[in-house]
């Protein structure tokens, strides 16, 4: 059984595992340095400021190495935070919000993966011949 906590982003809340939740919590009360950037994660070498997302990639290229994984790009962890979140039943609209994804067109991509879902929307073709 999964137990969760919430966490504030973006005007609503998000899911989290409660050991995730409170390591943030941890970091940003004793581990963060207090700097003038509102982005929660900062880089560690000069000059302090947000974390890029090329940054959080070598992260996960760098975690992926010593675990003996192939290497992956933090556009992997999206891609599976959307996907996971669309089988435990979201909808299109909430992985949008969870992602600050805008375009329809976009977030339905990661609705593919879910083929069983994807008959449910289909209809069927004219003449019943596929």
């Amino acid at each position: 059984m999964r137990c969760w906590c919430a966490a504030r982003e973006a005007g609503g809340t998000l899911p989290l595992p409660v050991d995730v939740g409170e390591a943030l919590a941890s970091y940003v009360q004793r581990g963060r340095v207090q700097v003038g950037c509102e982005r929660l994660f900062l880089r560690v070498n000069a000059p302090t400021g947000g974390l890029s997302g090329d940054g959080v990639s070598k992260i996960v290229h760098a975690a992926c190495r010593r675990c003996g994984l192939p290497e992956v790009g933090a556009h992997r962890l999206r891609h599976t935070a959307a996907t996971e979140t669309l089988r435990a039943g979201s909808s299109l609209e909430e992985i949008g919000q969870l992602l600050r994804q805008q375009s329809t067109f976009t977030i339905a991509i990661y609705a593919r993966v879910d083929r069983d879902r994807l008959r449910e929307l289909a209809r069927p073709w004219p003449g019943g011949v596929a």
